[in-house]
């Protein structure tokens, strides 16, 4: 149950799923994605989604199906809404003839399936979601969800030490800590420079959203560097119209979202990478796998004082926070390196972490 798109941007679960399934040729995944919300796109302006009935994935020799079910009123307008979705997934769980499964959930509002079902469950944590910015009922139902989880499940696993040291007081038993990672020999191969991708440039790569991003600090650092380079996002951009029309204003190429292959090639040509993140309780609680996927390429990077890279031991990455930070990206565009050196710095791979959420599966298995 997972709190992505099994899509062309590939996030943590993504990554571990694909290798589980090339290491165990007798393992089978249903990945399930959000559930569509036709009601609320039409009040967004946005093209409706639907469902996805359970659907191979091409490359896993049918082992791997995607699903996604509807959901057709807000929570305040259904109260049996959660009961619903775990319903439709119980139906697709068993038209994909799992008849005895780990539930892994990424999703804290999963919680109401794993109750259900009873499966034994998995809740791996990525984000503090009781930290983000969310309306009170939203905060009080994923409090709720979460503390049957972190009570409930068969194993706990967490991406960053702080997830652990802050859900720990929660928890009855052990929580496990399995940090994001990279894909070492991928990213080290290189590739040629993207046709969109401007001289000079100070590039990000990841989810535009405020949780993270701060978008005044961008606005600024893209001012500055005006007629020197420019400041240019990659990845899906889920920021308000009025937030993209002020990045742009200030000249802020905004790409969306590329191919997980075809970002490496923006992060190795990047005269400069950029982490212009707020520091918040939230982001205090990531592990961000740009950490992982910058220090692969060998760039310099700029990040404003947050979590993962505040204690990066990595003489490339500068910390800068308010002026400092534009001053600090200026001084590096353009570059005068064309091409990523390659680092000497020990960077993690998903190998390593797919063998450690194996190791787990097998446990909560056996539970």
């Amino acid at each position: 149950m997972s709190l992505e798109a099994w899509d062309d941007v590939w996030r943590r679960n993504q990554h571990l799923v694909s290798r589980m399934l090339h290491a165990d040729p007798d393992l089978r995944v249903l990945f399930v994605e959000p559930a569509a919300d036709p009601l609320h796109d039409m009040f967004s302006r946005r093209r409706p989604r639907g469902g996805v009935a359970p659907q191979t994935v091409p490359g896993y020799d049918g082992r791997l199906l995607r699903f996604r079910a509807v959901k057709l009123l807000p929570r305040r307008l259904d109260k049996r809404t959660d009961e619903r979705l775990a319903r439709t997934v119980q139906r697709a769980t068993a038209a994909a003839g799992m008849r005895d499964p780990v539930l892994w959930l990424n999703d804290p509002g999963a919680a109401p399936l794993a109750e259900r079902t009873g499966w034994p469950t998995l809740y791996d944590i990525t984000d503090d979601w009781l930290a983000a910015d969310r309306a009170p009922a939203e905060l009080e139902r994923l409090r709720r969800d979460e503390g049957w989880l972190l009570t409930n499940a068969a194993a706990v696993v967490a991406c960053s030490p702080e997830l652990v040291r802050r859900k720990a007081v929660l928890r009855p038993g052990p929580i496990q800590l399995i940090p994001n990672a990279v894909d070492i020999d991928t990213y080290r191969v290189p590739k040629p420079r993207p046709a969109d991708l401007p001289d000079g440039a100070a590039v990000y790569v990841g989810t535009l959203h405020t949780d993270r991003l701060d978008v005044a600090l961008c606005e600024a650092t893209a001012s500055a560097l005006h007629g020197r380079g420019t400041l240019v996002l990659i990845g899906p951009n889920a920021l308000s119209a009025g937030d993209t029309v002020r990045l742009e204003s200030a000249g802020v190429v905004i790409l969306g979202s590329r191919r997980h292959d075809d970002v490496i090639g923006y992060l190795q040509h990047a005269d400069v990478l950029i982490v212009p993140h707020v520091v918040t309780p939230f982001t205090e609680s990531l592990d961000p796998i740009k950490l992982y996927e910058y220090a692969a390429v060998g760039r310099p990077v700029v990040a404003t004082p947050v979590a993962g890279f505040r204690d990066a031991h990595d003489a490339r990455v500068t910390l800068a926070a308010g002026p400092e930070f534009a001053a600090a990206i200026s001084a590096l565009v353009p570059s005068p390196s064309r091409f990523p050196a390659g680092t000497d710095v020990p960077v993690a791979g998903w190998d390593e972490r797919a063998d450690a959420m194996r190791r787990v599966v097998a446990e909560v298995r056996r539970h």
